[in-house]
């Protein structure tokens, strides 16, 4: 079962922490999982995919213009309708914005037909609400990367489920 992580990243924090992911998703048996940069998605692949998590470096509480950008006019080519459909930041400062920046991402997935999970507390600990947050300046962010992990290992387990 195809998956896929469409990400846009600046610094490689938002690509690392997809790249986590994408090691978590590959963790499930049967699961393919691959990431892309928004510059150069496989828009087939996609397409195949059950599950698609899309990520976003924060600023000023949003996720950036050009995944943004990305979503508007890109967005209705990769058949999202059906599918399962994640989201997660990386922002700079805890208070950053990076659970407004998800919501962004989960309600335009919704828009597209898409369905939308996280795990939410369902799993315990770590409790991954709405998707994972990575943070960076005034902590670690490979600190989070576990937690990257998990969600990424729970979206498979939660597509294989439905989807299977």
């Amino acid at each position: 079962m195809k998956m896929a992580v469409i990400y846009h990243s600046v610094t490689g924090n938002t690509k690392n922490m997809g790249e986590q992911i994408v090691k978590g998703m590959n963790c499930v048996e049967g699961v393919e999982a691959k990431g892309f940069p928004i510059e150069d998605v496989d828009v087939e692949f996609v397409k195949e995919a059950k599950c698609v998590v899309f990520g976003s470096p924060i600023y000023a509480a949003h996720i950036t213009g050009q995944m943004m950008n990305y979503l508007l006019a890109e967005g209705g080519k990769l058949e999202l309708a059906g599918k399962l459909a994640g989201a997660y930041t990386t922002a700079q400062y805890v208070h950053g914005g990076g659970e407004l920046g998800i919501r962004e991402m989960l309600d335009h997935c919704m828009v597209m037909g898409a369905l939308t999970y996280s795990g939410g507390a369902s799993f315990g600990k770590p409790v991954i609400h709405l998707g994972p947050v990575g943070i960076d300046i005034t902590l670690n962010i490979h600190e989070f990367a576990e937690n990257f992990v998990v969600y990424g290992t729970r979206m498979a387990t939660k597509a294989k489920e439905l989807f299977s």
